[in-house]
């Protein structure tokens, strides 16, 4: 008798993807500037350092939420007893006007509607709770997160089927990429319940533009399913085109109240635009109220503290705070993302243009040795052991074309980038000149080996000639 459960002895976590293999080879060997400064760089972890001044200077300000206090008096017990799970309601507030304010207060969102939950996580795969049933599918374009095979898959049992979107347009969503995954699922006997998208996109760095997102409410709407859209970088957005919400598309062609718009359902966190992954702050945003209910009561596995939310009600209601912190972070992230787009070109390597996000999708199609992903591991593996850079390779994305990888740029210093750059770059020079070596080689090979063969033709048809008179 089996005496633990299939759950537990599977191997669908998806553990042993290359993604999460370099966040382990690099916590043998994490860089430190004194202590171990030939250590693993970390570019594969999408955090945002940037900010962290402008929040501690807030909370230097406004000592009385840290300290669990309210007009000078301790509300700790109060934190401290159980609360509704619905989340309190300050908090609520302000987070839906949060959100409305980082797109610009061109849509809003009803508390009401949100449902809490301890980070994206936890929010995405209550979703698929809500939505489908084990071997049912949801539709997700390539390249993507490589959480989502353990967010989404791991313990809902749903299928996830790639809509393969390709470099020739920048990876940018098509209407047959759409059909040819539909159809892809029904060849598989899978029941396709919606299609979950990143905007701003992870791993691209880009946002969704309008048509496709009039594409994608039309899909959902001819074929009678859902769509997810998770939105947790809709604060990084720092160039044009700006960022445009699914929401925002639903409101333009006047189908708020509708069943398509039930249909549709938002995520969000503040692990990315406030930097706070440790703080397990996500949520769900719905108009059905029946998807509302299913994910509040199962938000019971995952809430969020209580002291977590009276802290974060009060710095998100302070208007004139969150206006700053949004514009500031934005220029911290252009800077940054400039300066890594530079870097790499100066190594001789270009990247997607990108607005949004964390990190660049970096394309080093001209450094493999052949194109394929045996190819790019192989790369992979030497700026991971030999240059000491932790980044994604694209086939963790589930990328179609080898060669592309992910770089994050905002968990780092300056100088810490400048160090990845300057190691880069060595690499590359060092890789072209042995590439360029190994060809020469070659080619000198094969210059003597048809001297060799026309000197020994030659001396045969002397030989012969010889004989013959």
């Amino acid at each position: 008798m089996d005496i633990l459960s299939k759950k537990a002895t599977c191997n669908s976590h998806g553990q042993d993807s290359s993604y999460f293999q370099g966040w382990e080879e690099y916590e043998k060997n994490p860089y430190a500037e004194v202590t171990n400064p030939t250590g693993i760089i970390q570019m594969g972890l999408a955090e945002n350092q940037l900010s962290f001044d402008l929040l501690e200077s807030w909370l230097a300000n406004n000592p009385e939420p840290a300290s669990f206090k309210r007009n000078g008096k301790s509300v700790f017990r109060e934190l401290a007893l159980f609360q509704d799970y619905r989340g309190l309601p300050a908090f609520k507030r302000a987070l839906a006007d949060f959100m409305a304010e980082i797109r610009g207060n061109k849509v809003s969102f009803k508390p009401d509607n949100l449902v809490l939950m301890a980070g994206a996580t936890s929010a995405n795969e209550t979703l698929i709770f809500c939505l489908a049933e084990e071997g049912d599918a949801f539709l997700i374009p390539t390249p993507y997160y490589p959480g989502f095979d353990r967010d989404l898959k791991w313990r809902t049992g749903v299928e996830i089927v790639p809509i393969h979107c390709t470099s020739s347009n920048n990876f940018q969503i098509t209407k047959s990429a759409l059909e040819e995954a539909y159809l892809e699922a029904q060849t598989r006997n899978l029941r396709v319940k919606g299609v979950l998208v990143t905007n701003p996109s992870n791993p691209l760095g880009t946002t969704l533009t309008r048509s496709e997102l009039d594409l994608l409410v039309k899909f959902i709407s001819s074929k009678g399913i859902h769509l997810i859209s998770d939105e947790i970088y809709s604060g990084t957005v720092f160039d044009s085109p700006g960022f445009l919400s699914v929401m925002e598309v639903l409101k333009n062609q006047k189908l708020e109240g509708s069943e398509i718009a039930k249909r549709v359902h938002v995520v969000y966190s503040l692990s990315k635009d406030l930097g706070l992954p440790g703080f397990r702050v996500g949520a769900i945003y719905s108009n059905d109220e029946m998807v509302v209910g299913a994910a509040t009561k199962m938000s019971s596995f995952g809430l969020i503290s209580s002291q977590t939310q009276y802290l974060l009600s009060a710095l998100l209601s302070d208007k004139k705070f969150t206006s700053n912190y949004i514009s500031e972070n934005q220029k911290r992230l252009r800077r940054r993302h400039d300066m890594l787009v530079a870097g790499l070109e100066n190594a001789g390597i270009g990247c997607l243009k990108s607005n949004s996000g964390l990190f660049c999708w970096v394309d080093m199609r001209h450094l493999l040795a052949s194109k394929t992903f045996e190819a790019e591991m192989d790369l992979w593996k030497k700026i991971l052991f030999q240059v000491g850079l932790n980044v994604s390779p694209g086939a963790s994305c589930h990328c179609q074309e080898p060669g592309w990888f992910r770089m994050c740029f905002a968990n780092m210093s300056r100088e810490t980038l400048d160090l990845a750059m300057v190691r880069l770059k060595t690499f590359i020079y060092s890789y072209n000149a042995k590439k360029l070596n190994y060809r020469d080689a070659r080619v000198r090979s094969r210059a003597r080996t048809s001297s060799l063969s026309n000197w020994v033709f030659r001396l045969s048809f002397d030989e012969r000639e010889a004989e013959e008179r």
